[in-house]
């Protein structure tokens, strides 16, 4: 087993956490989320009443790592996602790994309930994905056509496996997600999360609010490494893997 790295964050240039983040395997799926200390997904209904400067500080590298970001409609529409654009500096950090200057957005929605017109659309610097059933009546897909490329998988739900393997045939090998709940408790269910990372917020919020993965149930559960820990201030910020690389 890999041994486990502590270091306090602030103590860590960001081409050291760039580091600490680099993929094991050309193909990886990561999930990002924050949670309180008892266990809660969302403070006052999102996610991003828990984050703080740290874990802002490793979200925006784990964005500037991927190919392509995977988000549920309900975190969407909550977490009020615009265009995904980065800073300067991590589109410069990008450019010098030979990668375009953006990540891919890719939307999972059951429904296609959402905006074709909104922002997350049509002022994409790179044309997004939406990810949906392959029977959601034709009529409610053909609006995002314009503004998207549809992956259409599965019947009444996303067929995640399917999902997955279509992002990569298009080039995007290197996931994130992050979130919804649902959409990480599918990720779990079809066995496809590789790597959680997880910010523990020193917060108690008590009963009512989702954890973080919900929804299908799993066939059993599934062991995680820990690779490092990164404390900053009260928060810890952790990464667990999972699979050959870290046995």
């Amino acid at each position: 087993m890999a041994e486990v790295l502590y270091r306090k964050l602030d103590e860590l240039t960001d081409d050291e956490v760039y580091e600490a983040y680099a993929p094991p395997e050309p193909d990886w799926l990561r999930v990002n989320f924050v949670s309180s200390a008892d266990g809660a997904a969302t403070l006052g209904g999102l996610s991003g009443s828990l984050s703080g400067d740290a874990d802002k500080r490793v979200f925006k590298v784990l964005r500037a790592r991927c190919d392509v970001l995977l988000a549920g409609a309900e975190t969407v529409r909550l977490e009020q996602y615009g265009p995904l654009v980065l800073s300067e500096d991590r589109m410069a950090w990008r450019r010098a790994q030979g990668l375009p200057e953006v990540p891919v957005m890719a939307i999972v929605t059951r429904t296609a309930r959402l905006d074709p017109e909104a922002g997350i659309f049509t002022k994409a610097p790179r044309r997004p994905i939406l990810v949906c059933p392959a029977d959601l009546p034709e009529e409610r897909v053909a609006p995002f056509r314009e503004v998207a490329d549809v992956i259409a998988v599965g019947t009444s739900t996303v067929d995640f496996t399917a999902a997955v393997a279509a992002l990569r045939e298009r080039g995007l090998r290197q996931v994130l997600c992050e979130g919804g709940p649902h959409v990480f408790g599918s990720l779990i269910a079809a066995d496809l999360a590789q790597e959680l990372d997880l910010t523990i917020s020193p917060l108690l919020v008590g009963g009512g609010p989702h954890r973080i993965a919900e929804g299908y149930e799993s066939a059993g559960a599934r062991r995680l490494r820990l690779r490092h820990v990164l404390q900053a201030g009260d928060d810890l910020i952790l990464r667990y893997v999972r699979g050959s690389v870290d046995e």
